[in-house]
């Protein structure tokens, strides 16, 4: 399927199921180097879904990308964020953390962290748009080729400061987003 323009992009975001990992894998490998394995995910999705969050994106009946969450107490901790080479550049990332973000926070997250590789800047751009300052470094964090892990923070997401960030960043995005049931079918159908 070719990528469409982004004011034409209609793009579904739903809970990552085992029917979508052969997809999540194949984008895994062709963005990290270390791509995580089967197992690793199979693990991940049969942890209590209040415990974690995996979401997929899709185009038409494509898998285009993934994110994920986990918790620790009331700290929301990104475990991943991937999307297919083709369909960079369009939005596909800041949709899907959207809607992972509402969600912690729906959850009782009050502080969102993550790494990402000091290399990485669009992605740093990307997540400073949502808040996230740097605190610090983990020197050596990726194993194949020891680069530093930039470690960054979100705090006090629970605020009506920070859910109108988030309706500003939707505001900006072009196209469609559907959100499928995500929790207690709070989100159903949700259109934007």
């Amino acid at each position: 399927m070719s990528a469409p323009t982004p004011s034409a992009l209609s793009v579904r975001i739903a809970p990552m199921r085992r029917r979508h990992l052969r997809s999540v894998l194949r984008i895994e490998s062709q963005v990290y180097p270390r791509p995580w394995t089967l197992g690793l995910y199979l693990g991940e999705l049969a942890l209590p879904e209040e415990r974690r969050i995996y979401l997929i994106a899709r185009v038409g009946g494509e898998v285009v990308g993934h994110a994920g969450l986990m918790f620790a107490a009331d700290d929301g901790h990104v475990t991943t964020v991937a999307v297919d080479p083709t369909w960079q550049r369009r939005g596909i990332a800041a949709r899907l953390l959207l809607v992972l973000f509402r969600e912690a926070i729906d959850r009782g997250a009050r502080d969102l962290t993550l790494e990402v590789r000091a290399s990485n800047g669009a992605a740093q751009a990307l997540y400073r748009q949502f808040g996230f300052v740097e605190a610090g470094v983990r020197k050596g964090y990726y194993s194949e080729n020891r680069e530093d892990a930039v470690i960054m923070w979100a705090n006090h997401v629970d605020t009506d400061e920070y859910r109108q960030r988030l309706d500003r960043i939707e505001a900006g995005l072009t196209g469609l987003r559907v959100i499928d049931e995500l929790h207690a079918g709070r989100f159903a159908g949700r259109r934007s």
